[in-house]
């Protein structure tokens, strides 16, 4: 008989929980980081579950998250996108930070695309740039592997080599590319906050090889990849890291950049959705 107290037994509860408030069967799971949760406003047919409902799930506190899963379309692809994410500096445990992902897993979601804002290191990108990430370094020094293995999630030891898929960064590169848009490509470095970074940190992570910085993502990515998720994940380059421009960081200017480059961000994201559906019901040998 299952355990109602594993991970596992409580994902599985979520995912019916979800599914059962509406007859869409979401394909692609989204992650909206700090201020871009504006885009699940532009899902059709939408029902809005606020985390506070949904069992187990974990309520985000972090400002400008709004703390609730739409599902619904984007044109014609549906799609369960969270308003929001909880982090580790809420006190939350990895575990619990990619309960979420684990959900998607269990609504039958194969790919997943996460969102972030972050800081940028490298200085070839400007603020409001949209970048894809083609690699992390976890530096939060936390992992939702950490324990006993459930199997049925995935094994033990899983290979991070394509954590960020090929695939998925070449269909963004091509939707990109129609709108005449260009897309960097960088390192994500995840500390664990809530403090923003030193200029001396700046320095450190940049001769390790980061090209951006932030303080969510990787636990997410992890768990997608512990159940063989393809992953694409954006960044939108919110602020210059420390000590790379002379003034001080702030939360408000994370915002104001966000809303800056919505547009740019909600037709990215759809074009995305849009090249990812019909890459997926092409032929093998097409």
């Amino acid at each position: 008989m299952p355990n109602p107290d594993d991970d596992f037994s409580r994902a599985e509860s979520a995912a019916e929980f979800l599914l059962s408030k509406t007859p869409v069967r979401p394909q692609i799971g989204l992650i909206l980081g700090s201020g871009l949760g504006s885009f699940a406003e532009e899902l059709s047919e939408a029902v809005h579950v606020p985390y506070t409902v949904i069992p187990s799930f974990p309520r985000s506190t972090a400002i400008g998250h709004a703390g609730q899963m739409v599902i619904g379309y984007v044109g014609k692809v549906p799609v369960a996108a969270m308003q929001g994410r909880v982090h580790l500096y809420e006190g939350y445990s990895a575990q619990q930070v990619a309960f979420p992902v684990r959900v998607f897993a269990r609504m039958g979601i194969r790919t997943l695309i996460v969102t972030n804002a972050a800081g940028g290191i490298n200085s070839e990108y400007k603020q409001g740039a949209l970048v894809l990430v083609s690699d992390h370094i976890n530096l939060q020094g936390h992992n939702p592997l950490v324990g006993p293995n459930d199997d049925r999630f995935g094994q033990r030891f899983p290979d991070m080599t394509q954590a960020y898929s090929k695939s998925l960064r070449e269909i963004a590169r091509r939707a990109a590319k129609k709108l005449s848009k260009h897309l960097a490509e960088g390192v994500y470095a995840a500390l664990l906050g809530p403090s923003y970074e030193t200029p001396a940190e700046i320095r450190y992570l940049r001769t390790i090889g980061a090209d951006l910085v932030g303080m969510s993502t990787v636990p997410e990515v992890i768990a997608a990849s512990h159940m063989g998720m393809k992953v694409l994940a954006i960044s939108c380059v919110t602020n210059m890291a420390a000590g790379i421009l002379d003034k001080p960081l702030s939360y408000e200017e994370v915002f104001e950049t966000t809303e800056r480059v919505r547009g740019d961000f909600v037709a990215l994201l759809r074009a995305v959705i849009a090249e990812i559906a019909a890459d997926t019901s092409r032929p093998s040998n097409a």
